[in-house]
């Protein structure tokens, strides 16, 4: 019996910590245009501009060129996620990488559980996981020189075969909906559920910061049984 591959992906990401990062940054950042005076713009840069600039940093883990991944995890089918993070966060990312890619590159084509083999190219699922996921690995692939295994479609299109975004089959290719009303509505334990604490996207670099990064990745893989879950409703494969 053969049947497509399905993996399902998920990334928890970080503020950039390169040294110089917020000078790249501040560089960026001028005072407002009606501010003439050159004393008015030295108190501008002097009592504003420092958290404008953390603000700007803070958001650099939604961009690849700067932000790092710190948890990934992935699921091959119906088997138990795998995931891959260092205690020692800083340095952890390209091991990661490197832990993703192999774990995809052995998985692509091998025998799965129950005797089915895969045909063609494996589908990668995920939330968002196009536009952010995908796309963070590979920028992250490229500032790190780590060359990414072929079946990895990061130039996949919505509507394509090789990708299925659980946000663009509920909400449409121009919609969005959350991981967790997606959760709410279809009785699925919720973010957070698994270290029964608050968490999302928004909240891992304080949790990182504050030494939780085995709750990080608890929640990472948390996150990759929930989009499985929502998978098997959104195509049918599971009953309501």
């Amino acid at each position: 019996m053969e049947q497509s591959m399905n993996i399902y992906l998920d990334i928890e990401t970080i503020p950039g910590q390169a040294p110089g990062i917020k000078g790249i940054l501040a560089e960026r950042i001028s005072a407002p245009g009606n501010y003439k005076k050159p004393e008015t713009i030295a108190a501008w840069e002097l009592n504003e501009k420092p958290a404008l600039v953390d603000e700007a940093w803070l958001k650099t883990s939604f961009d690849g060129a700067f932000g790092h991944i710190v948890v990934a995890s992935i699921a091959i089918g119906d088997e138990p996620p795998i995931t891959f993070y260092g205690k020692n966060w800083p340095d952890s990312e390209r091991e990661i990488l490197f832990g993703l890619f192999n774990a995809v590159d052995s998985a692509a084509g091998r025998e799965l559980a129950g005797g089915t083999r895969q045909t063609g190219k494996p589908v990668f699922i995920g939330h968002n996981v196009l536009n952010f996921d995908l796309r963070f690995i590979f920028q992250r692939a490229v500032m790190l020189g780590i060359r990414p295994p072929a079946c990895i479609p990061f130039e996949a299109k919505p509507w394509g075969s090789e990708v299925f975004d659980t946000m663009t089959a509920w909400a449409g290719v121009r919609g969005t909906v959350s991981l967790d009303k997606l959760c709410k509505v279809f009785g699925i334990a919720t973010k957070g559920s698994e270290i029964e604490d608050e968490i999302d996207g928004s909240k891992v670099w304080e949790f990182v910061q504050a030494g939780r990064i085995d709750d990080v990745a608890k929640y990472c893989v948390g996150d990759v049984e929930r989009v499985r879950q929502i998978h098997k409703r959104l195509t049918f494969a599971q009953a309501a």
